[in-house]
């Protein structure tokens, strides 16, 4: 994978480099543990932009050993304070989402353009998920969302958390989720995630000790 290339495109060329990470099927957990736990230390991010982001990208990881028919991914964070946002990239270079979307009959005869579009519903899916994860992702842009551009073959969709669009761009073999969140906005993970998960209390139980605990209070 040309990952370089995509660091240049979807993170300031200028800027500090992102912290990266592959992941497979054995190491997931590990990855997903690392990348949250990086954000854990950064105090000025609010708890339940990480609790509600802990959940949606760990979906997005499991969708790439899910889905892409490759073995692989690779993730890219970056935090900037001083903006007050977060980026992170998941990537891969497996069948794309037209492809795998068209393993389910329902969605066989969609144009590449509608299979990115119809990735971002709910319940929508191969047949292999629940369909869950890129709406969940969907639901937390709504709440706290800069931009989210997803690239597979030679389109990307851009939403911005209130519109979404579809535009013609260089073919990425593979799947690119990039997004920005602000980090700094109060929201509530299980209203966001439309009580379907108790985010907060998977988040608490698995990255905050007991004082951790005790200093929300």
């Amino acid at each position: 994978m040309n990952i370089d290339g995509l660091v240049n495109q979807y993170f300031d060329g200028n800027g500090p480099l992102p912290a990266m990470e592959m992941f497979d099927n054995e190491s997931i957990y590990t990855v997903y543990s690392d990348i949250v736990n990086i954000l854990k230390k950064q105090p000025d991010i609010e708890l339940g932009v990480l609790q509600t982001l802990s959940f949606c990208f760990y979906e997005i990881l499991d969708n790439v050993l899910t889905h892409s028919m490759k073995q692989c991914g690779i993730v890219a964070l970056n935090y900037s304070p001083q903006q007050a946002k977060i980026q992170i990239m998941v990537v891969d270079n497996g069948i794309g989402i037209h492809r795998s979307l068209a393993e389910n009959e329902t969605y066989r005869d969609i144009s590449e353009e509608e299979a990115l579009t119809q990735c971002m519903r709910d319940s929508v899916t191969d047949g292999k998920g629940m369909g869950y994860g890129l709406y969940s992702m969907s639901r937390l842009m709504r709440e706290a969302g800069i931009i989210l551009k997803l690239h597979s073959g030679s389109h990307i969709l851009v939403s911005n958390g209130k519109e979404e669009w579809i535009e013609k761009t260089d073919f990425w073999q593979g799947t690119v989720i990039y997004f920005e969140l602000r980090s700094d906005l109060e929201i509530d993970p299980n209203e966001v995630l439309e009580n379907r998960t108790d985010a907060v209390t998977e988040f608490n139980e698995e990255f905050l000790d007991t004082e951790d605990i005790d200093n929300l209070w």
